[in-house]
Parts: C-alpha cells; sequence; structure tokens
C-alpha cells in the first residue's frame, strides 16, 4: 500500500507540536501562518500544471519513453542480480510491502515469494509512479555542497543497504525528456551523518561520501549506486534532489554555474524504513525516529496528482541482497530556484571550504510549487 500523507493531516501533526514548528536541522524554524499562507499558492501551481499535461499523456512519442522505461528498469534490475550472483533468488516488489518485515526475516521461506520470469508482466512490476506531472519542490535543507563529483556510484566505504536508484526526468513543458540537466543527489549514511559539512557530528568539509552529481541520458534518467538513507533528529529517511540547467561540466570532473530548476526530497514506505531500520547498523542509531507523517517537509512533497515514494524492488530474498528504487520526475527547466538552494559549502580537491555567506533561513522553506 502507499503511504501518501495528505497535507492537512501533516500540517496538524506538526503545527500542534508548537506555536513555531522547528525541524531536523537546528535553527530551522517556520511560523504557522507564514506556513498556510506558503501552501495556499502550491496546490493550485501543482493542479495547474497536471491539467496542462494530461493533453499529451496520450501522445505517441511518450507512450514510447515509457514502453522504454519499463524495458530499461527489467533490464537494470536483471543486470543487478546477475552481478550480484543472486539470479534465482526470490524478490519482492514494492506492493507486498505489508508482508516485508516477515520476508526480511524469514528469508528461507519462499512462501509467497514471485520468481521474475519472462511471464512477469513488465508494465505491472516496472511501470513509473507517477505521469508526466510536476513534481512538488522542496524545501532543500542546509547540507547542498556545491561543485561535487560527476559519478554514479557515491558509496566509497560506508555500509548500508545497497540501493540503487533510477531517475527519469520529464520535462513538463513538452512532456519530452529533460536533457542536459545534471542531476544533484545526497543523502545522510546509516547513522544520520552527512558528508561534505562542517556542522558537529556530521562527516567534515574533507568527507564526500554519498554524494554525486550525473548528466541525464538522451531519455532523461541518471543512475546512481548508493545505500539506503538513515535517519537523524526530526526528520523522516530522504533522499535529496537537485536538478542544475546550463552547468558545464569541468575537466577535474565537477562542475560549475547554471541555475537550480528543481528541488526536492524522496521518501520511503513506513515498513521498508522499519524493516531497515532494525538492522545493522542503522539499529545503531539512537537518534529519536520520525515517522512519514509527523514529517513536516512530506506534506510540501505530495500533491493529489504525485507520489514522493518511489517504487522498489529487493534485488533479492533478503534486504542485503539490495534494492532497485526507481522514480518518475517532471520538472519545469526554466524555473530558477537559486534562492531557495544557496549552499553551505563547496568541494575542493583535499577539503571543501564552507560558504561565509551561507543564508539557513533560505534553505527552510521550499518554492510556490510544493506540494
Amino acid at each position: 500500500m502507499v503511504f501518501v500523507p495528505s497535507i492537512a493531516a501533516t500540517l496538524a501533526v506538526a503545527l500542534s507540536l508548537s506555536p513555531v514548528a522547528v525541524f531536523g536541522h537546528p535553527g530551522e524554524k517556520y511560523g504557522k501562518r507564514e506556513a498556510l499562507e506558503e501552501m495556499g499558492n502550491a496546490v493550485v501551481v501543482s493542479r495547474m500544471n497536471a491539467r496542462a499535461l494530461q493533453e499529451c499523456q496520450s501522445s505517441p512519442a511518450v507512450q514510447a519513453r515509457k514502453e522504454r522505461a519499463m524495458e530499461r528498469r527489467a533490464e537494470t534490475f536483471a543486470r543487478l542480480r546477475r552481478e550480484r550472483n543472486i539470479e534465482k533468488s526470490p524478490w519482492l516488489h514494492r506492493r507486498d510491502a505489508d508482508s516485508l518485515k516477515k520476508w526480511a526475516a524469514l528469508t528461507h521461506n519462499k512462501t509467497g515469494s514471485v520468481d521474475f520470469s519472462k511471464e512477469t508482466p513488465s508494465k505491472e512490476i516496472f511501470g513509473s509512479n507517477t505521469s508526466c506531472v510536476l513534481t512538488p519542490d522542496n524545501a532543500n535543507g542546509p547540507y547542498f555542497v556545491y561543485q561535487e563529483h560527476i559519478r554514479s556510484d557515491v558509496v566509497e566505504d560506508t555500509v548500508g543497504v545497497p540501493l540503487h536508484l533510477e531517475l527519469q526526468f520529464i520535462d513538463v513543458q513538452t512532456c519530452e525528456p529533460a536533457v542536459g540537466i545534471l542531476i544533484d543527489t545526497w543523502s545522510c549514511n546509516a547513522t544520520g551523518a552527512y558528508s561534505g559539512v562542517s556542522a558537529r557530528g556530521e562527516g567534515g568539509l574533507g568527507t564526500t561520501f554519498l554524494r554525486g552529481v550525473q548528466q541525464v541520458d538522451a531519455d532523461g534518467v541518471v543512475n546512481f549506486d548508493t545505500i539506503f538513507p538513515g535517519h537523524y533528529q526530526g526528520r523522516a529517511t530522504h533522499q535529496h534532489l537537485i536538478a542544475h540547467v546550463g552547468s558545464e561540466i569541468l575537466p577535474n570532473g565537477t562542475y560549475t554555474g547554471g541555475r537550480v530548476a528543481h528541488l526536492s526530497q524522496l521518501f520511503f514506505d513506513q515498513t521498508l524504513r522499519d524493516t531497515i531500520e532494525a538492522m545493522a547498523p542503522y539499529n545503531t542509531n539512537r537518534i529519536a525516529k520520525t515517522t512519514n507523517l509527523a514529517d513536516w517537509f512530506t506534506g510540501y512533497a505530495a500533491t493529489p496528482d504525485y507520489d514522493p515514494f518511489p517504487n522498489y524492488i529487493m534485488l533479492g530474498g533478503n534486504l542485503n541482497d539490495g534494492l532497485f528504487v526507481w522514480a518518475e520526475l517532471g520538472l519545469n527547466t526554466s524555473s530558477n530556484w537559486d534562492d531557495y538552494a544557496p549552499y553551505v559549502s563547496t568541494w575542493k580537491e583535499g577539503g571543501g571550504y564552507s560558504n561565509p555567506n551561507f543564508n539557513f533561513w533560505a534553505v527552510a522553506s521550499p518554492p510556490p510549487t510544493h506540494g
């Protein structure tokens, strides 16, 4: 079952905590009045975009793109299983999330499992989690690092459940793949620490784990190998995303310039989170957990037309075999949300450096195109 908290429910939980909501990163505050005013703007924008895009859903080009996406995901799934030597292992799709805890604990039990075969309908399994609708922008958070490495494998030495992430970006103005853009992603490790920043308790300026940038291909697709994120105070498990338009790729394998046209966060089914949090090394994290419903920012991520929870499949019968996670996101490549995405630091060979002009308050609220 897909868990999508309503905006109203999320708002009610968050506003019931105190007159001023306090968020997961120290110093993030947002008043009730400001929140209500922002939310009124956002849903209108998203619904307008959704209505405008309905006309393109029957386009032959869009249908062909979706067919290619399903074939690509099936091929990626099979390749990941081959690479892990688990081709004959059972696997579990997100549709079975209610029984995920049982299957993670009883990996030897084949009852109820599904074997991947040529008879398995790829449309049912590998279809996108959304149509070509505008993905709501979200607050960026304070740990965006500028000029990170262009790379697909961001794991380095971090330990956790392997996660292969496939993202497809569609330009909502044309209903065609958003080509030429760079996708920036980052998350905390299994115990809640971020790399690349100097804040107390984080990895430090000289670290780069779980951060990377990729240029989309002709179908607007990027792939990253990472781990399932951990959690930290006040936040549900999430994965950060930024889309850069007009950036230049540098000879040293980083990028510069451009503008931020989209910023969002992916969230994960609660049952999957709970199961992984019970595993090592996630279970060594003593920070109190925050549910999806109690996290203020999940409300910004969801609309009646957009599901912020990506699809996933367990690659084998054990979560340690890894997850294949995918999502399709719609963005307006003409947008400019630079003011909402200041960087806290910049990567540099031998160690990064902090941004002395970092605006903490700018990252605590999302653009008006939020959910």
